[in-house]
């Protein structure tokens, strides 16, 4: 066997250069379409972004904006910016986190708790600070016809007029004492609904929609922000299952009156989900507290009088989207799970009550891209072919016929994402494959390959060449779930692969909903390494999981942590079948859902099932854990207690008899840390050991390269002792 320190050394694992190479985030194309900008992490600095952009005429690269002139040190942010980074998934990143385009020559760049306008201008980009105060703007953008930069601050809706540097508020100012804040975004929308952001400008700037929220009946939990030399107490608004949520009205604010008026407030039982402006009406949708109905709304102008065009129904759940588009004509774009799977489909016309489907019943559509100028062709990502791979398709918009057959666009073998250029001749595609890290370049509208934006050869330069001789690429396959359902799985084996020995297995597991870990493209480098080190990597991805319709998702109705254990054991079962496995060495691990899952599965399993469990994060008892997403599958602990007795880890922990580590960030804002020490109580009185590793300021993911690496030998060292042979390093 290749020995593994010298292939793939764990302290590599996490530094930067990043071993996938370069890789761009955020691609956004200029509104005349003749540039695109994308943010690029440093090659010492993997971490720290800047702005850089393409041009699509000469296909020539250059930064734009050089994060360490703008941020030369690390600033603290605001509790405000840490919980939203933390939502959209980039906390620990430095430098620039995001920008927004305002005109052709005009973009956004907040750093530091500030604002900068850039011009771009025949001799070069220009930079303009916007804001230099002792408050921290955050959630900032260009108004759609360039004229403004709104932000939050401290609560409220702020804009800067750019001609004539006028700072004018846009909403009331905000009321601490009442927990009451202005076009902001609460805890469960931003975590939950994936919606970051609490206002919204009209195309013609004539109207910004704007949020009022209101904590006041939230539940505060006191969360312990625990560091390396200091305690913190946050009073955390935070609505745990059947407690509480916030109270959120809509408003809009009439520029040119000067007035303001109230549209919308949800009442303790509804959520304001989505806010979207067409050419002449203000749409937002609503969703009841039992997630059962999305309804849209709409409205057009004083008096502002709602009604409810379309309401998709439910009976088990609703699941909300971000695809809402004006055709041509004035008719509306959405995607609805009326049929089982996701599909792209017309809101009825006045009078009828069913959505017109215009992509196929049976393929699952992942979100709509754009429609032809003409509003005759519709462009998609989706899995029509193969749940593994994610593609841009295009299918004739005629929703008076049955849906045509779609036409896919992008390579296959690989899973894509794209942005489609403003005149839709063009899009941008960023693909990986299992055996090739993400690639970004410029395609037409049909798929031809025009240039690269980062084409992240792998070739000797690439940070991953050293290490590239004994990449692993899985085995994919399907077992049958007890429904008769495929579940998809990948197998990692370890280099120089020998059938006729059995090897130690690792079985990765996450198993929660609107996530899917079984696909092909580039993956962890983590199951790479692990895998250098004599391990098998397997991945199931059990009923409950993504993109695969609700029959697929709905078992866990109710009852998470059965079906879905069920599926991860027949796994197992199957693994154990194999001639090349080691039964007695089998282990677990998760984070977060994945923590949860590692301990209901070895809590449910019989025993000697696993050899050793790694949790980190997990939620233990759903009570815990917030309203929007666990009453979805849940209901309340009201309703449903026999569901939430039979769903969390801790009626279960007494039986405990496999070699456990638990791993949590002390400052964790989302699965808070009580869910693992009220886990440690139960286990110390029934006597059960385990192992714990805590990390004093991290938060639900631990983050920097010396605390991954740590993280990461924590854990190999938990396995190897439990998986391999007592004194070996090899299986």
């Amino acid at each position: 066997m290749t020995d593994a320190t010298h292939t793939l050394p764990l302290e590599r694992l996490y530094a930067s250069p990043s071993l996938s190479g370069p890789v761009a985030r955020s691609v956004k194309y200029s509104p005349d379409g003749t540039r695109v900008t994308f943010l690029k992490s440093r090659a010492g600095e993997q971490n720290r972004f800047d702005l850089w952009q393409f041009d699509i005429a000469t296909g020539g690269q250059s930064m734009l904006v050089d994060s360490m002139l703008l941020e030369p040190e690390t600033v603290d942010l605001s509790e405000e910016e840490k919980a939203l980074r933390e939502r959209k998934r980039i906390a620990g990143t430095v430098g620039i986190a995001d920008y927004s385009w305002g005109t052709a020559d005009t973009l956004l760049v907040p750093i530091a708790g500030d604002l900068h306008l850039v011009t771009l201008t025949a001799n070069g980009p220009v930079v303009k600070q916007l804001t230099d105060t002792d408050a921290f703007e955050y959630d900032a953008r260009i108004s759609p016809l360039g004229n403004y930069v709104s932000f939050v601050r401290e609560g409220a809706v702020f804009a800067i007029h750019l001609t004539t540097g006028t700072e004018t508020r846009l909403t009331p100012v905000a009321d601490p004492d009442e927990a009451i804040s202005y076009g902001v975004a609460e805890y469960v929308a931003q975590e939950e609904m994936k919606r970051f952001t609490g206002y919204w400008w009209s195309p013609d700037e004539r109207y910004v929609a704007f949020t009022e929220v209101n904590e006041k009946g939230v539940d505060i939990i006191p969360r312990f922000d625990i560091e390396a030399d200091k305690v913190t107490v946050v009073q955390q608004r935070y609505p745990r299952a059947g407690r509480p949520n916030a109270r959120v009205a809509l408003f809009v604010n009439d520029l040119v009156k000067d007035r303001t008026d109230r549209i919308f407030e949800t009442g303790p039982n509804t959520y304001l989900a989505r806010v979207n402006w067409t050419s002449g009406s203000l749409w937002f949708q609503t969703v009841n507290r039992d997630q059962t109905e999305i309804r849209y709304n709409r409205t057009d102008s004083l008096p502002w009088r709602v009604w409810s065009p379309y309401t998709e129904r439910n009976p088990v759940w609703v699941n909300l989207s971000n695809d809402f588009r004006e055709l041509p004509d004035g008719r509306i774009l959405v995607t609805t799970e009326d049929g089982g799977m996701r599909q792209a489909a017309i809101l009825p016309p006045a009078g009828q009550r069913d959505a017109l489907p215009v992509t196929p019943a049976d393929q699952v559509v992942h979100s709509v891209e754009t429609v032809s100028e003409d509003g005759t062709k519709l462009y998609y990502s989706g899995y029509a072919d193969t749940v593994l791979e994610r593609h841009l398709y295009s299918i004739p918009l005629d929703p008076k016929g049955a849906p045509a057959s779609p036409k896919r666009i992008t390579e296959a073998g690989k899973t894509w994402d794209v942005r489609i250029s403003p005149d839709r001749q063009t899009f941008v595609g960023t693909s990986s494959s299992p055996d090739h890290p993400p690639q970004t370049g410029l395609y037409r509208i049909d798929g031809t390959l025009l240039g690269w934006i980062e084409e992240n050869a792998l070739d000797a330069h690439h940070p991953y060449a050293p290490y590239k001789v004994d990449h692993l690429t899985p085995e994919y396959g399907t077992l049958k779930a007890e429904d008769g359902q495929d579940l998809h799985y990948s197998i990692l084996k370890p280099p120089a692969f020998d059938s006729t020995r059995k090897y130690p297995v690792i079985v990765e597991v996450y198993g929660g909903p609107h996530v899917q870990t079984v696909t092909r493209s580039w993956g962890s480098l983590s199951d790479q390494f692990l895998a250098r080190q004599g391990y098998i990597i397997f991945r199931l991805d059990n009923r409950g999981s993504d993109n695969r319709g609700r029959e697929f998702e709905n078992v866990i109705h109710r009852r998470t942590g059965g079906p879905e254990v069920r599926d991860q054991l027949a796994g197992v079962d199957w693994l154990k079948s194999q001639p090349f496995v080691d039964a007695d060495r089998i282990g677990i691990q998760g984070w977060s859902y994945g923590g949860y899952m590692t301990l209901m599965t070895i809590l449910q399993a019989p025993e000697g099932t696993f050899a050793a469990a790694a949790a980190g994060a997990p939620v233990t008892d759903w009570s815990l854990y917030d309203t929007f997403y666990t009453e979805r599958y849940m209901g309340t602990p009201e309703n449903n207690a026999e569901g939430y007795a039979a769903s969390g880890v801790l009626p279960y922990a007494a039986n405990l008899t496999t070699p456990l580590l638990l791993m949590h960030g002390m400052a964790d804002d989302n699965v808070t840390f009580d869910n693992t020490t009220r886990l440690m109580t139960i286990l110390q009185e029934n006597g059960k050991q385990f192992e714990l590793m805590t990390y004093p300021g991290q938060r639900h993911g631990i983050r920097g390269q010396a605390l991954q690496t740590h993280l990461m030998k924590t854990r190999l060292d938990f396995l190897d002792r439990h998986l391999k042979p007592s004194g070996s390093d090899q299986p």
